[in-house]
Formats: structure tokens, sequence, C-alpha cells
């Protein structure tokens, strides 16, 4: 026990980055019901968006502290080009057709992004070096770096201009009406497919700014990253209760700090050696969605409503 403090820092950072991408998911699934299973590739991207940043445009010597901003700028632009770029290309051609079609598409734009990055970028068949923020401080027992707390301060600086955003201006509260009904939205004058851009662009944005804590937090990156990231983020959007933003980032915490503390304490539970470690981190992540879907399928901040038609 005297690791738990340790572990629910853990927790609580790897939480944060699920509802960093989680928030993606969620936004575009209120605004057009379509689950994006792309955006964990959009999030794989703005990895590597930042990346050409660092190593082909930055003169060498560059101090991290003008490194990151100009990494995370440029990371962003890779990850809202392609999601609206998707949306416009992908989606919005199929946006009258049956649920099941937009779906297959999303799996195959996932698979074709993995395969355009392996293939032209340099070195993306391996994992590549990513720049970190290393330095280490102690509070009390637990050790965080600067890259815990550039991730946590983002996190916190992200979901507090969403809300501001969505509360308080025209295009947050035009994206509201949008989500409850986009017919009755374009009668009243809202441009509904502007709306559904932004909210692609959002995810996009939020899906970078993880892609840019993961690699200063484990220091590379990898075409595959987006793989299991973004099943973790969908996850984490379903048990919060996938629509509601709130919900995505109180998922990806809880769903953080369940992971990392199965991993850690479940071997210690007499009869159950077997099953901690990180090998299995995986399978009490996706234990506790099937828990969630079977017990509260709305999510622990969703509300049970009727299908949209």
């Amino acid at each position: 026990m005297n690791t738990l403090p340790q572990q629910l820092a853990n927790g609580l950072l790897l939480g944060s980055m699920y509802g960093l991408i989680a928030i993606g998911y969620t936004m575009v699934y209120g605004i057009v019901q379509l689950i994006n299973f792309a955006h964990g590739e959009i999030f794989m991207t703005g990895a590597f968006g930042a990346l050409t940043v660092y190593f082909y445009i930055l003169p060498d010597g560059t101090s991290m502290a003008l490194a990151v901003p100009l990494m995370l700028l440029g990371g962003a632009l890779v990850a809202i080009l392609i999601a609206v770029g998707a949306e416009r290309f992908a989606y919005r051609p199929l946006r009258g057709a049956p649920r099941l079609a937009p779906l297959i598409t999303a799996i195959g734009l996932s698979l074709a992004l993995q395969e355009v990055v392996r293939n032209f970028y340099p070195g993306a068949d391996r994992a590549r070096a990513f720049p970190g923020l290393d330095t280490t401080h102690d509070i009390g027992s637990v050790t965080i770096k600067d890259a815990d707390i550039f991730l946590i301060l983002a996190a916190i600086g992200c979901m507090a201009a969403l809300a501001f955003f969505v509360r308080r201006s025209r295009t947050g509260r035009a994206m509201q009406a949008t989500a409850q009904d986009p017919d009755t939205a374009q009668l009243m004058g809202i441009d509904t497919n502007r709306i559904i851009v932004i909210a692609f662009a959002i995810g996009g944005f939020f899906a970078a700014v993880a892609a840019v804590a993961y690699g200063l937090k484990y220091g590379n990156v990898d075409y595959r990253m987006g793989f299991l990231m973004g099943l973790k983020a969908f996850t984490a959007a379903v048990l919060g209760g996938i629509g509601n933003i709130y919900g995505a980032m109180l998922g990806g915490v809880v769903l953080g700090v369940a992971e990392t503390l199965a991993s850690a304490y479940i071997d210690e539970i007499p009869g159950m050696q077997q099953l901690g470690g990180q090998s299995w981190a995986n399978v009490w992540a996706f234990g506790l969605l099937i828990l969630v879907l079977l017990f509260r399928p709305q999510g622990l901040l969703g509300e049970r409503v009727a299908d949209r038609a």
C-alpha cells in the first residue's frame, strides 16, 4: 500500500490521456451519431506531425520550452487537417447511408492511415524516438516528470476551454442545438455542415495534444500506437456516457485508475497471482467496458434516450 499514491497518480495521468482522445469520439457521436474508429489514427498522425516539426523543421539545439509549443502546433495542424478531410471526403457522402457504411469506412480509413505512415514516413516501420521531458519531481511519495505536468495541465486547460466554448459561445450553442435535432437546427439557420466540421476539428486538436503528451511521456511513437489507444479512448467514452464531453474525461480517468490499480495489485489477491502485471492491463480495461455495457449501458453520465431516426 506504500505505492498506492504513486499508482493513483499514474492512473490519473493515463486516464487524462484517454480522456483527451475520448472527447473526439464523443463530440462526433453526439452530433452525427457516428463512431469514428479512425480517430485513434488521427491521434497517431498528430504524434508524427509533432515529430516532423522537431526533427525536420526546428534547428538542432532548440530548447524544449520553445520546441514543445511548436511541436503541438505542428501536430495539431496535421491532426485537424486529416480529421476535417475525413469528414469531408469519407463521411459526409455517407451521411444518409445505413449506419454500417460509415462504420466500415472508418475502419478502412484507420487501416489506410496506418499504412500510409508506415510506408511513407521515414523510419516509421519501427518505433521512432520522441524528445522527452524527463526531469523528475518528488511530491511526497509521488514522483512525476515534466511530461506528466504538461499532460495534466493540458488536460485541465483543454477541458476548461471546451466547457467555456460549448456553454458561452454562439458556435458552442449551435453545436448543442445540432446535437439535439440537426434538422430543426438547420431550419433555424444553423449551418450544420460547418458545425460538424468544427466538431471534427476540435476532436483532432485534442487528439494532437494527447499525442504530444504521449510522446513526451514515453519517449517514442509508432504507427500502431493509435489502434490500442483509440480502443481505450472509445472504452472511456462509452464508460463516461458517449455523447457527453464531461463523461468522456471522467470515463478516461476512471478507466486509467482502474487499469493501473488492477495491474499493480490484483496479483496480491490469493489465487490471482497470474492475473497481475502490465500484460493483463488491457484485459481489465476491456473487462470494465463489458461490465458497463451490461449494467449501465448509457455510461456514468449518460442518459437513456430514444434512438435518433
